[in-house]
């Protein structure tokens, strides 16, 4: 079974926003073991569309178009909807008392604009939506399901994960794949393909494995197709028994994992607290650990010490040691993080300090130089990372060490 995605508008064309809303989409009928054939992004135009839908109904079981559906004019999506489909707008009362609630509860007067919302083409099956005032809409012709729904992301992943993915099982005889993507850092891509190189020369029968790098990890997806979901969940895990003996230490989960939920579960089972102390990170170690439900339990807060004079006179961080040894250097990241224990009395601290570019590097300490401790109340480590020239990356890198550094330690302890 093949599936074509469309995103339309002109603000994804001219580089106004990144189209993420397809690879989730994507991920979601790959799960499903729908072959996602093709992916388009096209503009507000009524030609284009068309001749989109048409090329698309040529070549695919399921057309899932995203965009194009909001309350004013250059939001032509239903208008063009309804000429493919030889229909007329007509307005449905379920969605039109759905908007009108949706705006009561904002405060929002409901106005024309909202009435026009709830016009839907009137050969469509209606999927409505709880989370705004564009409805989704099923079409059927010649073989071929379209069904189009709004691009606002939150909207649209909500109305996928709840509404279309239960109605394509119904509708499509689909094939069982049963996937399991392993959470990895610490290890490069090149250097991970080379130590589980024997092991995935001999995979199982039809296991299928894809390395999917990022900055803060790497992910091992492995997939495979059949008709008994019994046998192939056996296979997978016996897979993943194999990759544990090789690369444990490097293994901090299974997707939907994160190395800040790796760690807030690690600290939730031992009734243990952690803090931070960040320079170069800026927060962004303490934005990743409260972005886990509960962290309350164990986060007890952070302190961006991001000048020296905020690390001196707030931190209490010896100013000679920052005049001997400069404020990315191992004494001063260690200290950082001794006094963070103190200051919010946990039992775990995480201190980061680092040159994150892309100014401020020299031939001693270049761009990307990056100090990082985890200290207990009688254990301290620390280590010294070059990571890299990009601003953006090196937080991100910077960030995933700490986490995965303590990660660690903690398994240590």
């Amino acid at each position: 079974m093949k599936a074509e995605i469309i995103t339309i508008g002109d603000e994804i064309l001219i580089g106004q926003i990144v189209d993420s809303n397809s690879a989730w989409i994507a991920d979601q009928l790959t799960q499903l073991g729908i072959k996602v054939h093709q992916i388009s992004s096209i503009s507000d135009n009524e030609a284009h569309i068309l001749t989109a839908l048409s090329e698309a109904e040529s070549r695919a079981d399921l057309v899932i178009m995203t965009g194009g559906l909001g309350p004013t004019k250059d939001d032509i999506t239903k208008h063009t909807l309804c000429k493919y489909f030889d229909s007329e707008l007509v307005v449905n009362q379920e969605v039109h008392d759905d908007i009108e609630q949706f705006m009561k509860t904002r405060g929002i007067r409901f106005n024309t604009q909202n009435i026009k919302q709830a016009e839907v083409p009137d050969n469509c099956t209606v999927i409505r939506n709880y989370n705004g005032t564009a409805s989704g809409m099923w079409f059927e012709r010649n073989g071929c399901v379209f069904f189009s729904m709004p691009g606002v992301p939150f909207e649209m992943k909500e109305m996928v994960s709840v509404s279309l993915i239960p109605k394509i099982k119904e509708h499509f005889e689909l094939p069982i794949i049963v996937q399991k993507t392993i959470m990895t850092h610490g290890l490069p891509e090149s250097m991970l393909a080379e130590l589980i190189s024997d092991w995935e020369e001999n995979l199982s029968e039809n296991v299928k494995l894809a390395y999917l790098p990022s900055p803060e990890h790497v992910r091992l997806r492995l997939s495979i197709r059949g008709n008994d979901k019994k046998k192939l969940v056996a296979i997978i895990e016996k897979e993943e028994l194999k990759l544990h003996k090789i690369i444990g230490k490097a293994i901090f989960g299974v997707s939907p994992d994160t190395l800040q939920s790796a760690v807030g579960e690690l600290l939730r089972k031992s009734n243990k607290t952690l803090c931070t102390a960040e320079s170069c990170t800026g927060g962004n170690i303490a934005r990743q650990i409260t972005s886990i439900s509960g962290s309350s339990v164990y986060f007890k807060g952070s302190l961006i010490a991001y000048s020296n004079e905020a690390k001196e006179e707030i931190l209490k961080i010896n100013k000679q040691t920052m005049i001997d040894h400069g404020a990315v250097s191992q004494q001063t990241v260690e200290e950082m993080a001794k006094a963070a224990l103190n200051m919010f009395q946990t039992d775990y601290a995480i201190a980061v300090s680092g040159i994150a570019g892309p100014d401020g590097g020299s031939s001693e300490k270049p761009v990307g130089t990056t100090w990082i401790a985890v200290a207990s109340r009688d254990k301290i480590e620390s280590k010294k990372y070059v990571f890299g020239q990009r601003r953006d990356i090196n937080i991100r890198r910077a960030s995933a060490k700490s986490l995965d550094k303590l990660r660690k330690f903690i398994l240590e302890i």
